[in-house]
């Protein structure tokens, strides 16, 4: 859940400083979310291995489950660290007008590629409940990494311009500024 508010608060903020043509703001906004979130999955990825072999005892008292959760645990930690990031990603480039091309980013590396995988692993490879997993988080490591070079890739003066652009077109004020 994390990774959820991090991600409309980028998109709302990164929106706001192209509208005002602040594209050193945005890009700035950019990295602090990245290194952030980045950060904060991996707090989180830090207290699931502390806690290792006590939280799966608070969702079932069969100790098979809690020995299968315990052993998923490392993959969920990766999870953690890749969605926390991912999604405030995914904020950025929605809060740029991006939104169509994060559709097909997410489509493409997820629905085509991501669950594919995870149904050959899991199924056609027999490595089941772990094969799932490493399948879905393939799927969420390219996501991530396409929506990097993307945001990467980007001219931030240019996207500044365009949003002031429609703001004009759109009938709103924009705040004389450098950029």
């Amino acid at each position: 859940m994390v990774g959820s508010g991090l991600h409309a608060a980028t998109s709302v903020r990164v929106s706001n400083e192209l509208g005002a043509i602040h594209p050193g703001a945005a890009k700035f906004s950019t990295v602090v979310v990245g290194i952030t979130s980045f950060l904060i999955g991996l707090f989180l990825t830090l207290i699931l291995i502390i806690t290792g072999k006590q939280y799966p005892s608070l969702f079932s008292n069969d100790t098979d489950v809690q020995e299968l959760v315990y052993q998923l645990t490392p993959l969920l930690g990766l999870g953690i660290v890749v969605y926390n990031l991912q999604l405030p990603l995914a904020g950025v480039a929605i809060g740029a007008g991006w939104q169509a091309y994060v559709a097909y980013v997410n489509f493409g590396c997820y629905y085509l590629f991501g669950i594919p995988m995870a149904l050959l692993l899991g199924f056609k490879f027999n490595m089941g409940i772990q094969g799932i997993w490493w399948g879905v988080l393939s799927g969420l490591i390219l996501e991530g990494c396409v929506l990097i070079w993307i945001i990467n890739r980007t001219n931030w003066e240019n996207e500044a311009s365009k949003a002031g652009d429609r703001l004009k077109q759109w009938g709103g004020e924009i705040e004389e500024s450098e950029i």
